[in-house]
């Protein structure tokens, strides 16, 4: 049984209800999700062979503080850096470290920022230098995953409709999507209910209804889907070591579809457009 609860009178925990928003939680989430678009934009210029992801995570907590928000990531259960960055086989929550990027590699960054209490989560693929066919497909194909995702969400579609969407697109393409780890409730919470599974059948899942707010983050393989996180407890890797690619949008349910709160101000969050060569 699922139950749907407006926001304002919801427990301050993740209680399995799935929370229905109001005007003025979809106000403070374009806010927070649009600082967060903006970061993802200006760390696009820092993304060059030899720079290490430390000095990226560095940029992304220092332009949070600048404008009074809060990396959501610093000190969650443990976590200690501002962002994620999963370069190549490493599926999500790579950790930033002090290796610098080589030429050729594709890199994920993960920003999450607390702005006056909502939270704005999104992530993108960025290449550094000039890539392989290979890897440009999949980051063209893991874009276009995502995009076709959003296009499913409507009041009165199931969750399972998003899952479907993506899975018959990407298998369609030869590439095998993630099933370790999914999309999630999100607003005054950082994880929510509901969980967005990136397969499934369109009559999987809770119905959709206005007012829900969720991420679509879609991690899509050019080889097997299967993974494993490593003795760190948070990195996890293509077991085949094939490449892996994801992007991520924050949306809020609308009477006629969604609205996307994460799109990048600059339009620099699809692949084949600056900084981008595609």
């Amino acid at each position: 049984m699922v139950n749907y609860i407006e926001a304002a009178t919801a427990s301050p925990k993740n209680t399995g209800a799935i929370r229905l928003y109001g005007d003025d939680a979809f106000a403070g989430m374009r806010k927070a999700c649009q600082l967060t678009a903006r970061c993802l934009d200006e760390v696009a210029a820092l993304v060059v062979p030899g720079v290490a992801t430390d000095v990226l995570d560095r940029f992304i907590f220092e332009f949070g503080m600048d404008h009074g928000a809060y990396p959501a990531t610093l000190n969650y259960r443990g976590y200690t850096k501002s962002s994620c960055t999963s370069i190549n086989h490493v599926v999500c929550h790579g950790i930033p470290n002090d290796k610098g990027l080589r030429e050729g590699d594709i890199v994920n960054i993960d920003v999450t920022y607390v702005l006056d209490g909502w939270h704005g989560d999104s992530s993108r693929m960025y290449p550094v230098g000039p890539l392989k066919r290979a890897a440009e497909r999949l980051l063209e194909v893991t874009y276009q995953s995502l995009m076709l995702g959003i296009a499913a969400v409507k009041p009165g579609a199931r969750i399972g409709a998003i899952g479907e969407a993506i899975q018959t697109y990407a298998e369609a393409e030869r590439c095998s999507v993630v099933r370790d780890f999914c999309g999630h409730g999100v607003g005054s919470l950082f994880h929510d209910s509901p969980n967005i599974l990136h397969y499934g059948r369109a009559s999987d899942g809770p119905e959709i209804r206005e007012g829900m707010i969720f991420t679509i983050e879609p991690m899509i393989n050019l080889g097997k889907p299967h993974v494993k996180v490593l003795a760190d407890g948070w990195t996890a890797v293509t077991r085949d070591r094939s490449l892996s690619a994801q992007y991520e949008h924050t949306v809020g349910v609308t009477t006629t579809g969604c609205e996307i709160f994460t799109l990048s101000p600059a339009g620099l969050d699809r692949p084949g457009l600056p900084p981008y060569q595609g």
